[in-house]
């Protein structure tokens, strides 16, 4: 997509967000409000494209949705003919919902946006396990369907943009291999086996491995994690390099003892000329191995409370453990522009799966990931404080009306909303049970959102020398700013669009990026001065969304390409 478009699509974005924000005290913790009724399936997977528009789709073998494909365009799907949608389009500006066309069926696959922002997106159950599709970010575009994509059937995968711009696909049920999309090079058409998997799977009545969280480290390998345990590979030979800690607690954190996974801000600095900088996971959430067993005789457990740290770039690296204010499984996890930390979605108890979770988790957190913790040191249990309303790093925000649990998504927006939909724990549409199908989109105001706490917030008027960066390119961003500013309070971060299913958010990544001076050019102008990211392996080429922050305060997102 050329600058020239980015930049006519920027004007239309800024043309129709007008946030609602209201007054609200110091204490003020967010406000949800509806978007759309209902979107005519319900959201268990979810994509941003660089043309800010929102796809979403669920599984195609689960009977009628609430919505109807064109006359003539009713595929055979698993050997019958279907008419009703199961994927859609939604249009942020007018809140339209355009229908795509799905010909296998996507139930708990995996997927990525590619350098030109084109989603791609793999795996899927019975005819949809080796299909691989693309869906460009066009008008009118559709979906296209390679239906031998995938080497393997992949069902419960993970997929991870990599710095050449391949995707690798993780794992899938009773897989324990990985491989690469798409298939343009002989290495491609490898198969490539990964034991760890398999030995992750010791709860086999549970398994307990499934949809790995996966994390592009900054030296280029990529971080692993599954059930308890992670590894650092090195995907190009095959090659464990590292076995890390196994996670404290006795919890299994992945499918479908459901918990979620970020890699926190990645921190470039002018003065590091290795520009590898140390790299941070944070896993939060799950059940103990056995809860899916219990949960499917009606005995639900309690989930985890706990969260784990890791800097994964250390030598010696130890799990740092610290208690959310909450149990919580099946909670989706989202980097904020400012770097903070948003846990939405999910249950107390039970675990992931067709009616297995009990008392849903309505309020979502925020988390601090710089804020230290109750002592003063890492590596360290965090005690919870009660100072300004924290409970250790954590801060409990306003709640929602809607339970969000088994196939619910959530994704950032560039205007910095949230955006909520889906939670479907029923094997088919049912608007009549306990949790019943939800075809709603909502959206969350994060509490920097809000217009009455005496900060204003930064608005990006321009990006020279253009939104097309090249790596360690030096460029410079216009904003305007109102009210008192401090300079030292500015920064700018990009981050990576990301595809969510089942509490993960694959490719998500936010590097806060390195500047060099910030100056005032005249009232309420400021001109910040800074450097893309250094290396592949820090930024994958591709679309960012790119923000400028003033005293924890974002702007809304201009979208911009690194190639």
């Amino acid at each position: 997509m050329a600058a020239k478009t980015i930049a006519v699509l920027l004007l239309a974005i800024c043309s129709f967000f007008t946030l609602a924000l209201g007054c609200y005290s110091e204490g003020y913790l967010g406000k949800w409000k509806m978007l759309k009724r209902s979107i005519g399936i319900s959201a268990m997977h979810m994509a941003l494209l660089p043309n800010d528009r929102i796809v979403a789709f669920d599984r195609t073998n689960m009977g009628p949705s609430n919505i109807t494909l064109p006359s003539g365009k009713c595929p055979n799907i698993s050997k019958f003919i279907d008419c009703y949608a199961h994927s859609v389009e939604f249009n942020l500006a007018n809140r339209s919902v355009r229908v795509l066309t799905v010909l296998s069926d996507t139930w708990c696959s995996s997927g990525a946006l590619d350098p030109d922002g084109m989603l791609v997106q793999s795996g899927g159950y019975n005819d949809g396990q080796r299909v691989v599709r693309y869906l460009k970010p066009c008008p009118n575009s559709d979906w296209v369907e390679d239906p031998k994509g995938l080497i393997q059937p992949r069902w419960y995968a993970s997929s991870q943009i990599l710095p050449n711009g391949k995707i690798i696909v993780v794992g899938g049920r009773f897989q324990y291999s990985y491989e690469f999309i798409p298939k343009t090079s002989k290495s491609d058409h490898k198969l490539y086996q990964l034991p760890f998997l398999k030995e992750t799977n010791y709860y086999r009545r549970a398994e307990n491995n499934l949809y790995p969280f996966t994390h592009l480290s900054p030296d280029g390998n990529l971080f692993i994690f599954a059930n308890d345990r992670a590894i650092l590979l090195d995907y190009v030979n095959n090659i464990v390099v590292r076995n890390y800690p196994v996670m404290p607690g006795g919890f299994s954190r992945n499918y479908p003892s459901t918990g979620s996974s970020v890699l926190l801000p990645l921190k470039l600095l002018l003065n590091n000329t290795t520009n590898t900088p140390d790299a941070e996971v944070l896993i939060c959430g799950g059940t103990l191995p056995n809860s899916n067993f219990h949960a499917n005789k009606g005995e639900f457990l309690d989930a985890a409370k706990t969260c784990g740290r890791l800097v994964i770039t250390k030598e010696n690296a130890e799990w740092e453990m610290e208690d959310m204010p909450m149990n919580r499984v099946m909670g989706d996890m989202l980097l904020l522009p400012t770097g903070d930390v948003l846990v939405i979605n999910g249950a107390a108890k039970g675990t992931a799966g067709w009616g297995v979770a009990r008392e849903p988790v309505l309020n979502p957190l925020l988390y601090h990931p710089d804020m230290p913790s109750s002592n003063g040191t890492s590596n360290a249990n965090i005690d919870f404080s009660t100072d300004q309303g924290h409970q250790g790093r954590f801060l409990i925000l306003s709640p929602t009306a809607i339970p969000r649990l088994y196939h619910s998504t959530a994704h950032l927006l560039s205007d910095g909303r949230v955006l909520v939909g889906g939670s479907n724990p029923n094997r088919n549409y049912n608007f009549t049970t306990l949790y019943p199908t939800e075809l709603s989109l909502e959206v969350f105001y994060p509490p920097y959102l809000c217009s009455d706490n005496g900060k204003s917030r930064p608005s990006i008027a321009w990006v020279n020398p253009s939104v097309e960066l090249g790596y360690k390119q030096k460029f410079s961003v216009g904003f305007h700013f109102k009210g008192k500013s401090d300079t030292e309070k500015m920064y700018l971060t990009m981050v990576a669009p990301s595809f969510s299913t089942h509490s993960f958010s694959m490719n998500q990544r936010l590097l806060v990026l390195a500047l060099e001076q910030v100056s005032e050019t005249s009232t309420g102008n400021f001109v910040v001065e800074g450097y893309a990211p250094a290396t592949t392996a820090l930024a994958p080429p591709g679309y960012y969304q790119l923000f400028v922050v003033h005293d924890g305060v974002p702007s809304r997102g201009t979208w911009v390409h690194i190639k």
